[in-house]
Parts: C-alpha cells; structure tokens; sequence
C-alpha cells in the first residue's frame, strides 16, 4: 500500500538563491529534507513544470508542484505479538521493549520483531519510514523506544534526537567496583578485526557517555548512565574501554568475574545471565506537536531486578564475616 502525497507552492522572492532542496526543505518542514531530495531526484518534483536537480538554484517566484508516493515498508507483515505500550495518542507511542525482542526484521529476523508487533497495533506505521521507530535498543537490552504514528511526527522526532534534545538514561550493572562518575568522549567505529563488534577507535564517530555510581558491590557497580549521543552499541562499548564491561554482555563481557566466596545460588545466577544487565529507564522527549516537555519511566525488569537482589545478599552475607 502507498500514499500520494499532493503538495503544491511557490518559492518566495526572499528565498532567491537558495538551493532547491534547501528551499523545499523550509517550505515544507513536516518532511525530512532527506525526502525530499529522493523526491526530487527521482522526477516527483517540477519546478515551473520542469524537472531541476537538488543543487539548482531557484529565483523567486517559480510554481512548484510535487507529487510522490509514500511507500509502505516492503515485505513486514503485521503479527499479534504482545507489547507494552506505556503511552499512545495520535502522534507517538512509547514502548517498554523486553529484553530478546530484536527491534527490526532482518537477517536471521524474518519476522517476529518489535515492527511486527507495532504494524498490528498500529497499520498506519506502514507510511512512516522503518515502521515509526526513532531510536533502537539492541535485541537483549529492556526498556523504552519511541515510535512515530505519522510522517510528521517522525521528522521531528528525528530532529530532536539529531539536536541531542532526547533524555535517555540506563541503569546497567558492570563488573568491577567503579571509584567514581564521570564522562566518557571517544569516538565508536567498527572493531578494524571483529567486524560485528564495534570499538573506540581513531575516525571513529563522536561519542559521548556520561555515567554516575549507584552503588557498589564486592566486585561489580550498579550505574546510571545517560547518552548525549546514540552510537551502536555505545554504553557496552564505552563501559568495556573502560575496563568495567557490562555482566552478561554476550560480545564484549569477557571473562565472568566473582567475588571471593559467593554463595552457590548467586555464583549460579551470574552464570546463567547472557544478556547485557542493561535497561533503558527513563525517556523524555518534547511532544512533536504540542511541544509539551514529556517523560516516562520503565522499572527494572525481572531478571535484573533478582541479580540486584542477589548482589545485596552478597555484600550482607560477607560484611558479617
């Protein structure tokens, strides 16, 4: 299924000398300029019924008309998958997303994805570009996503988190005991010998991480870490350049650490937990429309909840000692 899109203006005098792009991009702003140069290079847009490319300059005064097709996202099928929607209306959903719920088809995904999922609740996400999701959270990592109900929506919830405008905090248990906070600026590229890992390395993309101690344990740190930018896998990368990766990551753990005399049940328990302990807590956003200042909170889900408990016992049984 496709929408037409039917738009129709004339450039202003004011904006003679302006790119095309840059000119259609300030006419109509509920669409990316990304879009539009797609429309424009494949022929949708006419200017004074001509077709020109994204550089040309426009004059002042030129009729422009556009008319395109909103495609529906090829090959993603609706399917009843239960999902947690913690806030809906016409404009946006806000998803608390459990962990080994892989976000997106794909390779050794076909289906049963988090799309899925939103393409049942919600058809109209067939119009919005990647089913409506703004931002990902990797297959095992909990917590909350926003998603987009229309196009519109979708541009500026783009924008905001392009600004850095998204609050997005973790919390995350590490191993080792973390002296202290701090931030952490280093840019992430792909590792340059493991290439489905990624790394802090040298002209990598910029990168930044700030983190606070929660609490420490005998020999792990429960932190609260908040992204200024959105890099793949960036608070795993980040904690494990700095010697303190996350229990359970299954890519850039390494070794399992244990305290000295742990009791069976939490030594089993930390060895049988194979998804990165991190969860994405708290989310605000300004409304896309309303501009309203939003935010939400997802508690810690089930499995983390009892390694958290199980570290306390920890350090209670041996302070005894």
């Amino acid at each position: 299924m496709s929408e037409v899109v039917n738009l129709s203006t004339k450039i202003p005098e004011v904006m003679a000398g302006y790119r095309l792009d840059q000119a259609l991009a300030a006419l109509f702003p509920e669409y990316s300029r990304a879009r539009l140069q797609q429309w424009i290079r494949a022929g949708h847009v006419t200017v004074d019924t001509l077709i020109k490319k994204n550089r040309d300059k426009v004059s002042g005064g030129e009729q422009i008309e556009i008319r395109a097709e909103q495609e529906a996202e090829v090959g993603w099928q609706a399917q009843d998958i239960p999902l947690e929607v913690i806030f809906e209306d016409e404009q946006l959903l806000i998803i608390n997303k459990p962990a080994g719920l892989v976000v997106h088809p794909g390779a050794g995904n076909a289906d049963g994805t988090l799309v899925n999922a939103l393409l049942h609740h919600a058809p109209e996400l067939e119009k919005v570009p990647r089913a409506g999701v703004v931002h990902r959270l990797d297959k095992d990592t909990s917590g909350l996503l926003v998603v987009a109900r229309q196009l519109t929506s979708h541009t500026h919830l783009v924008e905001q988190l392009q600004d850095r405008a998204f609050a997005r905090e973790y919390r995350t248990v590490v191993n080792g005991v973390m002296t202290a906070g701090g931030s952490l600026d280093a840019p992430i590229g792909r590792h340059p010998v493991h290439r489905t890992r990624m790394a802090v390395v040298n002209g990598g993309k910029p990168a930044i991480t700030h983190y606070r101690v929660e609490h420490r344990f005998r020999a792990h740190s429960l932190l609260r870490v908040k992204l200024e930018t959105g890099r793949t896998h960036q608070i795993r990368v980040h904690l494990t350049h700095l010697r303190h990766a996350v229990v359970g990551d299954p890519l850039y753990g390494g070794r399992l650490r244990l305290p000295p005399e742990a009791a069976p049940a939490f030594r089993d328990y930390l060895q049988q937990f194979k998804r990165q302990a991190l969860h994405a807590e708290r989310l605000g956003l300004s409304h896309p429309v309303s501009g309203e200042w939003l935010e939400w909170t997802a508690p810690l889900p089930e499995d983390m909840q009892q390694l958290l408990a199980l570290l306390h016992q920890d350090q209670a049984d041996n302070a005894l000692i």
